[in-house]
């Protein structure tokens, strides 16, 4: 068989070979082009069109709530708390995806939260089958929308759901605020609103601390159409730990209603006092201990007035009269309200004359009943306490004695010493809104000799509370002032300490010699002078009683209080209690504050381990936070004891009286028609002044730090000018801060 000859392959010519390679090579180069081109996109712009696949792609997004820090007391006990509460929230587009889920799911709503309407939600499913969001209930707690969770989630003995057609609701997580102890510490505490903003107190002053940051939950398909996700967590506040006592302060609180509510529609309708407030502090470190004052407010419910008005009278308020009503409600006296603080000043300037060597130990006044400027300024009692030492000068409280120890001591010492003790300056408390007075206090350039001598027992300029607080802690410790405290320690969610708040020694305000020597003088003064009526039995105790007149002069109204301390070794609390107006016919008498004091420390001190250092005498035994004593209920009072004349020491004050209480207005002095001063048959009072051993003083019309004159048709001798007013009048408050509302 003949072989066919196989014909030879064809070759590519050499132009066609050229032409292939040209295509093939500009090929090459336009794919290195692109693959260039992708490269420098992606290194350029890769983020932008990697945003714009994702936004096209499904995914699924939510944010994760941060939970509030919680605030505590010094030993751990919530004060604010944030608890996990659950909104209802019905997606229709998954519920209407088919017919049979839509009666299932709606029965299990209305079936779960009776508060839910089924024709509601059949309209929902009607018209707006494309929501996806829809907020059937708000804060719920989670006991609540458990048995939804349940029905929803119940399955059979072989693992499969029961309810499989329970379809497109979900329950979106936040935090509520939340105060287990309702108006315990309501001003120091203070509330929040809605968006977790810090609206009083310790939520205002540390909002950034006791927030977090929110998280996120990021879920979406990938090209494959796998499900990714990605968590950041929420980053949870801080905690904030208070110095704070609960214990103290629920007993401080619990006296201040009960003296309120025994004086309530006394003598005019309405509360027992305009306002009362106790600060207790650790002199030793400047800590807060208890602050409290009335009225208050539950923080759980801010904006409830219903307390002190009907509903008719809230519905005759103005929008703007609600606010004004609210922020005055929700203010902390003890840091924002200056006032004219009284005879509680006496010491400091007792202490000024020590210090600078201008009054010695054994420096004696002659008390003739006053002193005489442009017009005459009374002392407590108008025929004088005769020849008065330094010591008995504090025990007797006496106003002649104090005006001629401020000639001694000179306008430059005194102006000296009253800003080393820190008047006219913020203490630097951590809370908002505190005051400094500054523009109320006098100067070298305006200082009047009369001026001089009225501050020199707390007349004609103002204070706050924690300022005086302050000041006198610095005279019982040895001299050291301490920044006053609120928040011991900061930790995080798990308890770690993020920050120690140390106590901050701020300056020596006098010498350790000059403290003790003041001591001895103030434990006189509540053993034999004016404070016999906070004296706790069986307690060493020192301090300093006041009554200082408001302004305008002459209208009746007083401002009265009570600073002391205990035990007088080694003091362990400073208490400074203030009554501004007590709702009596006759106001001015400390003992309305000491009967509060008094009975706070008989709890406050046991409580602290502070135990008894005298023999108990009897004294002020059976009284109440009034003064009554409970023992005479049902007969006739027992004959009076060695050191107790039925709650009302003879000595009590009235020193800062504009004639009250004087033979010539008729007034007996006796505290009015207060329904808790009791006084025995042989109680004598004072033949000068027809009070309880302290007359008033005639407070003439002087020229405060603003000047000003008694206004037309005021007798000048029954008004004088106090720079300010008084926490009432004064319209120069701008340090207070309105933080309320």
């Amino acid at each position: 068989m003949v072989k066919r000859k196989r014909k030879p392959p064809k070759k590519f010519s050499r132009k066609m070979r050229g032409k292939l390679m040209t295509l093939f090579s500009v090929i090459v180069l336009l794919l290195c082009g692109l693959i260039g081109r992708l490269m420098y996109i992606e290194y350029t712009s890769g983020e932008k069109y990697e945003k714009k696949v994702l936004s096209l792609q499904s995914y699924d997004s939510k944010a994760i709530p941060y939970r509030r820090g919680d605030i505590v007391d010094s030993s751990g006990t919530l004060l604010a708390t944030s608890v996990a509460v659950y909104n209802v929230i019905l997606d229709c587009s998954v519920m209407t995806d088919r017919e049979e889920y839509i009666a299932p799911t709606i029965q299990a709503l209305t079936e779960c939260f009776p508060q839910l309407d089924r024709g509601d939600l059949e309209i929902y499913a009607k018209d707006q089958k494309d929501s996806k969001y829809i907020v059937l209930l708000k804060k719920l707690p989670y006991d609540e929308v458990q048995p939804f969770v349940e029905l929803q989630d119940a399955v059979d003995e072989d693992g499969n759901r029961i309810n499989p057609n329970i379809k497109g609701v979900w329950f979106e997580k936040e935090y509520q605020r939340t105060y287990p102890y309702g108006q315990l510490a309501a001003s120091v505490i203070g509330f929040t609103a809605s968006g977790n903003v810090g609206t009083l107190g310790l939520e205002n002053y540390y909002d950034s601390v006791l927030n977090g940051v929110n998280g996120r939950e990021y879920g979406y398909l990938n090209s494959d159409n796998n499900f990714e996700k990605t968590v950041i967590p929420a980053q949870d506040g801080k905690t904030l730990v208070c110095s704070i006592d609960a214990n103290i302060q629920s007993i401080v609180e619990k006296k201040i209603l009960e003296f309120n509510e025994a004086y309530k529609d006394n003598h005019e309708e309405g509360p027992g006092s305009k306002n009362t407030a106790v600060i207790i502090m650790n002199p030793n470190n400047g800590r807060i201990l208890a602050m409290a004052n009335y009225p208050t407010f539950d923080l759980n419910n801010p904006r409830d007035l219903s307390e002190f008005h009907t509903e008719a009278e809230l519905e005759e308020l103005s929008d703007e009269d609600l606010l004004e009503e609210l922020n005055r409600l929700w203010q902390n006296y003890c840091v924002t309200e200056t006032y004219e603080p009284g005879s509680v000043q006496k010491p400091l300037t007792v202490a000024c004359g020590i210090e600078t060597g201008t009054v010695k130990k054994n420096t004696t006044f002659e008390c003739d009943g006053g002193e005489q400027f442009d017009s005459w300024v009374s002392c407590v009692v108008r025929s004088g306490h005769g020849t008065e030492t330094v010591e008995k000068s504090l025990m007797d409280s006496c106003n002649d004695a104090l005006m001629q120890m401020s000639y001694r001591i000179g306008a430059e010492n005194f102006l000296e010493y009253q800003s080393i003790f820190g008047f006219g300056q913020q203490t630097g408390i951590d809370l908002p809104g505190e005051a400094s007075a500054a523009s109320l206090m006098f100067t070298l350039d305006n200082i009047k000799p009369i001026d001089l001598a009225t501050n020199s027992f707390g007349q004609n300029y103002n204070c706050t509370m924690i300022q005086m607080g302050a000041a006198f802690c610095s005279l019982i410790n040895g001299g050291t002032y301490y920044q006053p405290q609120i928040v011991a320690k900061i930790t995080d969610a798990e308890g770690n300490t993020i920050k120690e708040n140390t106590p901050q020694a701020v300056k020596q305000t006098v010498s350790a010699s000059t403290g003790a020597l003041l001591k001895e003088y103030m434990l006189h003064t509540v053993s034999d002078g004016t404070g016999k009526t906070a004296k706790v039995d069986g307690y060493s105790m020192g301090g300093k009683t006041g009554t200082a007149q408001k302004y305008p002069r002459g209208n009746g109204k007083y401002l009265v209080s009570f600073l002391g301390y205990a035990p007088n070794e080694n003091p362990q609390l400073m208490i400074y209690c203030v009554v501004d107006e007590p709702n009596v016919e006759d106001q001015p008498h400390s003992y309305f504050a000491q009967d509060i004091v008094r009975e706070i420390l008989e709890e406050v001190l046991p409580y602290m381990s502070i135990y008894p250092d005298e023999k108990k005498t009897g004294i002020n035994e059976g009284l109440d936070v009034t003064g009554t004593n409970t023992q005479w209920k049902g007969g006739n009072p027992p004959p009076p004891q060695t050191d107790m004349t039925g709650g009302r020491e003879d000595g009590e004050e009235d020193e800062e009286d504009d004639g009250g209480g004087s033979p010539e207005d008729g007034e007996d002095g006796d505290g009015g028609d207060s329904p808790s001063d009791p006084k025995p048959p042989d109680e004598e009072e004072d033949p000068d002044t027809g009070d309880d051993g302290e007359g008033g003083i005639d407070l003439p019309e002087g020229g405060g730090p603003g000047g000003g004159n008694a206004p037309p048709g005021d007798d000048p001798d029954d008004a004088a000018d106090p720079g300010s007013g008084d926490n009432e009048d004064n319209e120069d408050n701008q340090d207070n801060g309105d933080d309320g509302a």
